[in-house]
């Protein structure tokens, strides 16, 4: 497993067109398990700060029950229905954040105080992250792996 700033030194190109889907929109796609094993997708502002990934969200919502019971995640970016900019996803576990000063922090750096309820938040360890473009009638497929040299794929 390895934090953003992993994936910034192993794949620096690819981190930094990933980042721009990611934060292009508000809102990311957020995918996680419910307790029966199916897929949970919900909206999630993803931020991305010192060096990590974070996750936060309403303390008592689905998302955040479904990452304490299973940390598995996968977060893509908002559709962009060209391409042109490609499609963003990386996938890993959700780690969380109990640290009150670390909470703290990072609650420091929104661009508003997190609402009364609290927030329930976590970093993400990352396994891998990949980026699908279009390009002409090809479709270009960066592919990261925690520990393994980048890679690209091409499928027509």
């Amino acid at each position: 497993m390895a934090a953003w700033h992993d994936f910034e030194l192993q794949a620096p190109k690819l981190a930094g067109l990933v980042e721009a889907r990611l934060t292009a929109t508000l809102h990311s796609i957020l995918g996680t398990l419910r307790i029966d094993g199916a897929p949970r997708l919900t909206g999630l502002e993803a931020h991305i700060s010192d060096g990590d990934l974070w996750l936060a969200m309403m303390p008592d919502s689905r998302k955040a029950d479904d990452l304490h019971r299973d940390p598995r995640f996968s977060l893509h970016s908002a559709p962009d229905v060209s391409m042109v900019d490609g499609d963003a996803k990386v996938t890993g576990r959700a780690v969380p954040v109990e640290n009150e000063a670390e909470r703290e922090r990072f609650a420091a750096r929104l661009p508003q105080a997190p609402p009364a309820s609290g927030m329930a938040l976590f970093r993400a360890d990352l396994t891998d992250a990949s980026l699908a473009r279009v390009d002409g009638d090809s479709m270009i497929i960066e592919i990261w792996i925690d520990g393994e040299a980048p890679r690209t794929v091409r499928r027509q």
